[in-house]
């Protein structure tokens, strides 16, 4: 089934809404997590400035990906089937059986979000959200250079057009960092953190796509579990430990003061609902539509946390959180996040740049963007639940989109009903 071919229903509009209220969700609960304030081991009450602990909670939401896999692998072999077919999506190749070697490959693209959310976490405490949120988007300028240089997928030159423009709105963005005071400590530090955290995630997504787009073709959920699995058990018994003999983070004071304070009991329950529900609704997102909208949902997320937060600020809490509107940095955001969505737009095509060749319109999907993953649709990475993925250069879009309009028959066992487009 081509893009085209695509509806967008009641049932899939709720579920984008649904997956763009928990992705902003989830960076907003990280941030008031960090603002709120309990009593530690000390006896005296402190900040929960915690960051590596949300990195843990965060892999712990991903582990509950696994037993929705698994539930849906046993329905699924109840009626002869494999896989997520019975999704009843017809342009989506079946899965095939995963070898163990698979789940240990997995420890690998684990260990990279491990790393860049823990550096992400860490820049966060010194910035406003929203810096923080569109500064994730230089994972695009990093994985464009991956992309060009090391995987040797050469780039149109209207994309690197589209690359320098994203550079321009991260450059932006950490200028009106320095005037930031919602976070503590050096905002340009932050700024730091973040992009080095960019960075690693680009790694990530250049493994994922060089190793696992085709020859693996795990299924998403099984790649949130076991990313979430594997991403746990290093932080619990390799990186906090190393926190705490260099002093960055003590596990028994972030349990103390968990414990005596309800207000941030619930928030993590909230942070943790969230991140469940993100990564699980992006799985639909994608499968129910196409992982076109999931672009839209990543350009959209930027808009939606700075909003949310901006009326936490004024509305909701009268100043406790969120962000206020300043002056000159909140209008120079705003002329950033546009630069951000027009670069992205020229990345993509949709903005034609004079001087520039292009393929035929007839060989360019509807809507493209660095947000969306090149690889097997079968794959759909867990990344491209969580964060922007890398797509092909115009061969390699041509080639897929070629794939994708082929006509496929489907053998179903005699006496099973034709599985509808977007069921569950």
């Amino acid at each position: 089934m081509a893009a085209a071919d695509v509806t967008c229903g009641l049932a899939e509009v709720l579920v984008f809404i649904g997956a763009l209220v928990a992705g902003t969700a989830c960076s907003l609960c990280s941030k008031v997590l960090l603002s709120m304030r309990s009593v530690g081991a000390s006896g005296e009450e402190q900040s929960f400035q915690n960051p590596l602990f949300q990195t843990w909670g965060m892999f712990l939401g991903m582990v509950f990906a696994l037993p929705v896999h698994f539930a849906r692998e046993a329905l699924e072999r109840r009626r002869s089937r494999r896989g997520y077919d019975a999704i009843g999506i017809e342009r989506r190749p079946s899965f095939k059986e995963m070898p163990r070697s698979t789940y240990l490959l997995l420890a690998a693209p684990a260990l990279f979000d491990l790393a860049a959310t823990a550096l992400c976490m860490f820049g966060l405490t010194r910035v406003a959200v929203s810096v923080y949120q569109m500064l994730r988007g230089a994972a695009i300028v990093f994985v464009a250079i991956l992309k060009h240089f090391v995987l040797k997928d050469k780039l149109a030159k209207y994309m690197w057009v589209g690359v320098g423009l994203n550079v321009v709105s991260i450059v932006l963005v950490g200028a009106t960092a320095q005037s930031s005071d919602s976070g503590q400590g050096d905002p340009l530090v932050g700024v730091a953190l973040i992009l080095a955290g960019a960075f690693v995630q680009s790694l990530q997504y250049a493994f994922e796509e060089k190793v696992m787009s085709s020859d693996v073709g795990a299924p998403p959920l099984l790649v949130i579990g076991m990313e979430g699995f594997w991403g746990l058990f290093v932080c619990t018994f390799v990186l906090y430990p190393a926190a705490y003999a260099a002093g960055v983070e003590d596990p028994y004071d972030t349990y103390v003061m968990f414990r005596n304070s309800q207000d941030i009991q619930r928030m993590f329950l909230l942070y943790f609902v969230a991140i469940f529900s993100y990564n699980l609704l992006a799985v639909l997102v994608t499968y129910m539509l196409d992982s076109v909208w999931h672009a839209i949902l990543d350009n959209f997320r930027p808009i939606s946390v700075w909003g949310v937060d901006l009326a936490l600020f004024y509305v909701v809490t009268s100043g406790a959180f969120g962000e206020a509107w300043a002056y000159p940095g909140s209008y120079v955001q705003v002329a950033a996040l546009g630069v951000l969505l027009y670069g992205t737009a020229v990345y993509n095509g949709s903005v034609k740049v004079p001087g520039c060749s292009y393929p035929p319109d007839a060989q360019q999907p509807q809507l493209l963007s660095p947000m969306v993953v090149r690889a097997s649709p079968a794959l759909a990475s867990s990344q491209v639940m969580k964060s922007p993925l890398i797509h092909g250069t115009p061969l390699s879009r041509r080639n897929t989109m070629e794939r994708a309009t082929l006509p496929r028959v489907q053998e179903l066992p005699r006496g099973l009903p034709r599985p509808r487009s977007g069921s569950l």
